[in-house]
């Protein structure tokens, strides 16, 4: 089984990557916060890989995060949910989000994700409820960024204002900057402009 893969970026589509390896190409589907947080083409990337043998075909799907992985062979353990169906819960909402919606049993929350009904989103609940807070404590971890550092006058928090300003709501603009904050790294983050905050961050929210 292929459990991770080291190579440069060769195309990027809607929902999957081709990662060249030594001269061979592997087809990797990801989330979509996975596809926002990609490197450019010719660019080299690593991706933790969970491999799905079917009778018909071998299907990769990547993840930047181990602990994205684990959530994804979570939520594939949950009776009714294969592997595509995980993908898109992970596409559909930050996997900090998505552990607090299971925590606090969310039925109509998580049901705005495209592919879940209510009787799927309440058997993610009542089989996870007790599973994730793992995964929830290394979310909010990464994505926490220090209050000094979105004072208001900062570029951190002029950049949070005008994201507000464009129309996204505070708690996604706030989780966008999160994970600008997780891809870059904290020194790097704080040391940003504005300018790059903005394009950043709505890079982060498409």
């Amino acid at each position: 089984m292929i459990a991770s893969l080291t190579g440069t970026v060769q195309y990027i589509g809607s929902d999957r990557v081709v990662i060249d390896v030594a001269g061979v190409g592997y087809e990797v589907f990801l989330s979509r916060d996975g596809l926002s947080r990609l490197p450019e083409k010719r660019e080299e990337i690593f991706l933790h890989i969970h491999t799905n043998v079917r009778e018909d075909a071998i299907v990769l799907f990547g993840f930047q995060e181990q602990s994205e992985k684990e959530m994804f062979l979570t939520l594939k353990a949950v009776s009714g949910i294969g592997p595509k169906l995980s993908l898109a819960i992970l596409s559909g909402m930050q996997l900090g989000d998505l552990c607090q919606a299971i925590v606090t049993e969310d039925v109509r929350g998580l049901t705005t994700i495209p592919g879940v009904g209510k009787k799927t989103a309440e058997r993610i609940c009542v089989e996870l409820k007790d599973k994730v807070g793992g995964f929830q404590a290394v979310a909010s971890s990464a994505a926490a960024i220090p209050e000094k550092l979105m004072s208001a006058g900062s570029p951190a928090g002029d950049a949070l204002s005008a994201l507000i300003n464009l129309g996204y709501p505070e708690h996604m603009a706030r989780q966008a900057l999160g994970r600008v904050k997780k891809q870059m790294g904290e020194e790097a983050f704080a040391e940003m402009k504005l300018e790059e905050f903005i394009r950043e961050g709505l890079r982060a929210l498409t």
